[in-house]
């Protein structure tokens, strides 16, 4: 058999095998066609429309928590209201984008449909309010004032209403119990902004597009305590915003509760007092203006003196902050904030400051005896201080010959003060100090005090008042020197020789300057909240604490209690004895001095009071009362701008006040039963099983219930009370005004 050899085959395996490789490359160049053109070409595209598949969170926000009193009555709480919203995401499904939904709504709840659109509508830098600045994918409320009928409506009828919800929603509310108002000190809400959502993503406590933020007084302080942790929902949704999946969700978590140390009847008895008080100084007339006192503006502050809590802290003219709720509409914000508002948002305890007077004093005296003055020294108190022609008056020209230090806080006697604050001046060099620091006892002891920086209470834009010392004249010489110099004339205008005299010498402390400043005029300004923290001092034996509002924070379910403790802040820099001959000197001040006519009959026996009044000048406007006082539990504080004396404009105010709080009548007898905080308030609230607050009962109105009447008796004719010192009557209150001549160089404060 002969082997034939197969050549025929290997052709045919090679061309299979070349058949094969080419419809490889050719897949593979298809792929990779394919691939480029997905790739490459369309990438962008497919990429644009791939990032539509995205993750969407819908916000359940959390229920804010309440700011109550110190028995737990609610100052700033929530209330159940029926809100309407809509789904976005529902009604851009419809045909009409849901217009004709939105058009039915809006005969239903009594708007027109243009004001319905507008609600669901997105913010952007285009669109005007109102708009919808939340998430796109949660529900947009459209009013939070549905009424049950309208609901029903809508819930009966939801196949009309495709995509609108009508649910009860927690709102803020502002309680105002008993009328008492508290409006400065609890601040108000208002929505998140870009910038602080920007700003807080990576802290501990970041903001949701739907959080509402506190904007001022404690709702800003503790804002974080009281928002909680809103709930979070998050869905898968693609490029046409529909959903496709959940992906996971958190529970929201209601905020916590601030107790604080404001006892609402308090609260409500000096927000009246004070009203009272400036309304009665409008119908006074000043001769020195011609014209009644405009008392445009005032505060008052209580305090515990032993702790620094604040018990009542009220601020004329005030606002309802109710007006926030919702957003607050544009007539609202200009009534709030114009130029004729007078600025109802300030707290002016915290954020209106002055020159304090003659309560200034206690000031002067501490600097005095750390000079070295003897207490009981022979100081003389004559009816005028002459420096190089010009005389500085004393108060109605009053003369009560040589008195001690003591005395002449009881008497406020100016030219005593003059005296030993010309004499320092004279000692450190003059306008030319000496070589090396000079003692300043005067300045130093000011700052010693606490003042010319903030107090650290807790509430937002604490002003620091102002020590006019060396360092800040310099200082404030450099920044106005140009302006001085430009406006400056020798023998101009009163405004004008100033600014003259400033643009030559501003930056040295010239004697009229430091005559004026021992009693608490020229540039000095202090605020009420730090007059309260000295005066609150004094009454406890010398230890200032930080003035504090916040008294503990309650979790929502109560298990967790954060007592706020009181905080030392500083002791004042007076020895033992010289605490007791101010003590003594102040109390005569309510018995023999220059209150006296406004606390006759008061039970001093038996509630011991003490005080300080005070009346600044300030130039080109009516002159502020001031007074200052403290038994062994309080202090209280009332300053009215344009409003004349301290004991004339404020002191049957500030007696009212003490008699609500220890229940003194009319006849000065006392009755306990009446007394609405006769000791300060220890104790917490108490919290129940389930974590809510037992809420005690409150008088509709405590001011026009306790107010025990008229009290203090007026000079008829501006004749001496017997048994009291010489004191301005309410019809001359205010002739101390422009009596210590030009040397005294006032400024504009």
């Amino acid at each position: 058999m002969t082997n034939i050899p197969e050549t025929g085959r290997t052709p045919r395996v090679q061309i299979r095998l070349v058949v094969i490789q080419i419809l490889v490359l050719s897949l593979l160049g298809t792929l990779g066609g394919r691939l480029w053109y997905l790739q490459i070409r369309e990438g962008d595209e497919y990429a644009k429309e791939a990032s539509g598949n995205h993750v969407q969170q819908v916000v359940d926000p959390a229920v804010r928590g309440s700011i109550l009193d110190a028995r737990g009555v609610p100052l700033a709480d929530n209330e159940t209201r029926l809100v309407v919203s809509a789904s976005r995401t529902d009604l851009l499904k419809m045909k009409d984008d849901g217009k004709a939904v939105l058009a039915k709504l809006a005969g239903v709840l009594g708007m027109t449909p243009k004001e319905v659109t507008e609600k669901v509508r997105l913010c952007d830098a285009k669109t005007p309010q109102p708009c919808w600045n939340g998430s796109p994918y949660q529900p947009i409320p459209i009013t939070d004032e549905a009424t049950a009928k309208q609901a029903l409506q809508i819930r009966e009828r939801a196949e009309d209403f495709p995509g609108i919800t009508a649910e009860p929603q927690a709102v803020r509310r502002y309680a105002a119990p008993g009328k008492a108002n508290t409006a400065q000190v609890l601040g108000y809400l208002s929505p998140v902004t870009d910038e602080e959502i920007t700003k807080a993503q990576d802290t501990d406590s970041p903001y949701l597009r739907s959080d509402q933020v506190g904007r001022s007084g404690l709702e800003r302080q503790y804002d974080k305590e009281l928002r909680g942790k809103a709930g979070v929902t998050r869905y898968e949704v693609d490029n046409l915003g529909r959903v496709i999946g959940q992906a996971e969700a958190d529970a929201a978590q209601p905020g916590s509760n601030l107790v604080t140390s404001i006892d609402a009847r308090v609260q409500r008895v000096a927000e009246y007092e004070l009203h009272q008080a400036m309304k009665t100084a409008r119908k006074q007339f000043d001769k020195i203006t011609g014209e009644n006192y405009k008392a445009d503006s005032g505060a008052v502050v209580v305090m515990e003196a032993k702790t620094g809590r604040i018990v009542s802290m009220a601020s004329a003219p005030a606002y309802d902050p109710n007006a926030w709720v919702g957003g607050i509409s544009a007539k609202d914000y200009k009534r709030l904030t114009g130029k004729d508002s007078n600025y109802p948002l300030l707290n002016r305890a915290i954020q209106g400051q002055s020159a304090p007077g003659s309560t200034f004093k206690v000031v002067s005296t501490a600097a005095a005896v750390e000079a070295g003055y003897e207490w009981d020294g022979g100081y003389p108190c004559t009816s005028s201080y002459s420096v190089g022609g010009q005389v500085f008056k004393n108060f109605e020209g009053e003369n009560f010959g040589p008195i001690s230090l003591g005395r002449a806080l009881e008497v406020s006697c100016d030219t005593v003060f003059y005296g030993l604050a010309d004499r320092e001046w004279k000692k450190d060099g003059g306008i030319n100090p000496k070589k090396g620091e000079p003692k300043d006892y005067f300045y130093k002891a000011a700052h010693q005090f606490g003042l010319g920086k903030e107090t650290g209470v807790d509430l937002p834009n604490e002003v620091t008042g102002r020590i006019p010392d060396r360092r800040w004249k310099e200082a404030y010489w450099k920044a106005n020197k140009d302006s001085w110099c430009k406006t400056g004339k020798k023998n101009g205008s009163y405004v004008e020789k100033i600014a003259y005299e400033n643009c030559l010498e501003g930056n040295k402390m010239r004697e009229g300057d430091s005559i004026n400043y021992s009693i608490g005029q020229g540039d000095t300004l202090v605020t009420p909240i730090q007059e309260a923290m000295i005066y609150g001092a004094l009454a406890n034996g010398g230890t200032e604490y930080v003035p504090t509002i916040g008294k503990a924070i309650v979790s929502a379910d109560g298990k967790t209690v954060q007592e706020i403790k009181p905080k030392v802040k500083a002791r004042l820099p007076i020895s033992p004895a010289t605490h007791k001959g101010m003590d003594k000197a102040l109390a005569g001040v309510v018995t023999s001095g220059t209150a006296a006519w406004k606390f006759q009959g008061w039970p001093q026996d038996k509630i011991e009071l003490h005080a300080k009044t005070g009346t600044a000048e300030v130039y080109g406007k009516q002159t502020t009362s001031w007074l200052a006082t403290y038994s062994k539990d309080y202090t209280i504080v009332m300053t009215i701008s344009q409003a004349g004396t301290g004991s004339g404009a404020s002191g049957e105010a500030v007696r009212n006040i003490y008699s609500a709080l220890y229940g003194v009548q009319a006849d000065g007898s006392i009755d306990h039963k009446k007394a609405l905080l006769p000791t300060p308030q220890k104790t917490l609230p108490k919290i129940k099983a389930d974590g809510s607050i037992a809420i005690p009962k409150i008088a509709k109105d405590p001011a026009k219930e306790l107010r025990p009447g008229k009290k203090g008796v007026t000079p008829p004719g501006g004749q001496q009370v017997p048994g009291t010192a010489p004191t301005a009557t309410t019809a001359n209150q205010n002739t101390r005004r422009r009596r210590r001549g030009k040397g005294s160089r006032r400024m504009l404060t």
